[in-house]
């Protein structure tokens, strides 16, 4: 119910803006590239750098680096624990929202 809701419940981690699009887009797919991720936020290399490094060190992502064609690579994916993180702040939006 909507009068239970608390806003300083909602995870600070996934709440940032870039974040939490991060969160959302590799939500929808089970890996992304450094790139990808920069194009569909529209974020610059350093900002996307530093979330995904916020998002990495509490457990919601991991991060692969490799090598393709001789260039380095960055790939992300959620964790378990950050998809089960997504679905509980999405949980509280619900809450939120649902009469």
């Amino acid at each position: 119910m909507a009068d239970s809701f608390d806003a300083t419940n909602l995870d600070d981690v996934i709440h940032g803006k870039l974040r939490l699009a991060v969160m959302a887009y590799l939500s929808a797919t089970s890996e992304a590239t450094f790139g990808e991720i920069k194009t569909r936020t529209n974020a610059s290399d350093g900002n996307l750098s530093v979330h995904l490094r916020k998002l990495e060190e509490a457990g919601y992502i991991a991060i692969e680096k490799s090598f393709v064609d001789r260039k380095p690579q960055t790939r992300a994916s959620l964790t378990e624990s950050g998809r089960t993180a997504w679905l509980h702040y999405l949980d509280q939006l619900r809450s939120l929202i649902q009469p």
